[in-house]
């Protein structure tokens, strides 16, 4: 055999190599949130444009707990990406907090939106500030959830025990606000990016005068505990009905991740999918605004990046 058949065997066996990896089949699972928030609506969109853009790939998203939820499923090995909070994900990575049984490989492919603490009353619960929740009947996010996590901190931030000084409840947002509406709760934390349905339902309710409680002054209590990943921002008053000021919050990144072991052009593919087709997410839900290639930098992640996502971050010319 001559040397240019040899070469253009080994050419022809490489083309062919390059096409089953870049069309790998796979069955992906999207951990999203409850169906009150924003992650489940914008993971279905995702979904829907993995199936249809990604060869090889049909991917469906699943009602969950929230982002503790989600760090275990990342952490069970099967074909998984969850959109988390940064606070979850970086406790997940270094096996804190609720993950004190054991550390698990989370992976950064992208920095998503922000999401606010909504701190939420109505008038008539004589509860004004953070610490006017001490005694009542508070949800502070159903188990599993990041809400549950970055609550208990701004309570602690304020001075109190949310184990000992509020009557906990522990509900995801749409059954937060249906049991504020039922007056069997007086105000229920909830996080995520704006605006939320079930706060926007809440405050549209007739008869119903929303109130968000202010949470951004107990900034440096959090930070000087847990750290900067939270940071103040604002709810503003044209968010949902009946506010008549803007709300001085506090937030957290969302991101995208994965296991280690996805699969670098996976991980590539997804990545350059969300950016390739961002209308049409923004389409699903206004929170993907924050969706931005200049969010992407190597410290804005709590968790190792995927290599999958560096790849694709550095063909944009980004300093990876």
């Amino acid at each position: 055999m001559n040397t240019f058949l040899k070469m253009l065997i080994t050419s022809m066996a490489t083309v062919v190599s390059l096409q089953a990896y870049a069309q790998e089949k796979i069955n992906l699972s999207i951990a999203t949130g409850g169906t009150g928030g924003v992650y489940y609506p914008l993971g279905g969109g995702m979904a829907n444009i993995f199936s249809k853009t990604i060869p090889g790939m049909s991917a469906t998203a699943e009602v969950t707990g929230g982002s503790v939820d989600n760090m275990r499923l990342i952490g069970s090995g099967k074909p998984y990406i969850a959109l988390t909070q940064a606070d979850a994900a970086k406790d997940a990575v270094s096996g804190e907090g609720k993950f004190k049984d054991g550390k698990i490989p989370v992976r950064a492919l992208m920095m998503l939106y922000t999401n606010l603490m909504q701190a939420v009353t109505v008038d008539g619960t004589g509860i004004n500030t953070i610490n006017d929740l001490k005694g009542k009947r508070v949800s502070t996010g159903s188990p599993g959830s990041a809400t549950e996590v970055f609550a208990f901190r701004v309570l602690e931030a304020a001075g109190l025990d949310p184990r000992k000084d509020i009557k906990s409840e522990r509900l995801g947002a749409s059954e937060s606000v249906n049991a504020i509406k039922d007056k069997k709760i007086d105000a229920f934390f909830f996080v995520a990016g704006l605006p939320t349905a079930a706060i926007t339902d809440l405050a549209s309710t007739p008869g119903v005068k929303i109130k968000f409680l202010d949470s951004s002054h107990l900034l440096p209590a959090m930070v000087k505990k847990s750290g900067n990943i939270y940071v103040a921002d604002v709810i503003p008053k044209a968010t949902y009905a009946g506010m008549t000021k803007d709300n001085q919050a506090t937030a957290v990144a969302n991101l995208l991740v994965a296991n280690a072991s996805m699969s670098e052009q996976t991980a590539y593919n997804i990545v350059k999918t969300m950016f390739d087709k961002r209308a049409d997410l923004i389409a699903v839900h206004k929170a993907a605004t924050g969706i931005q290639m200049d969010k992407q930098k190597p410290d804005a992640s709590p968790v190792p990046w995927h290599p999958g996502a560096v790849k694709y971050f550095k063909e944009k010319g980004l300093k990876f």
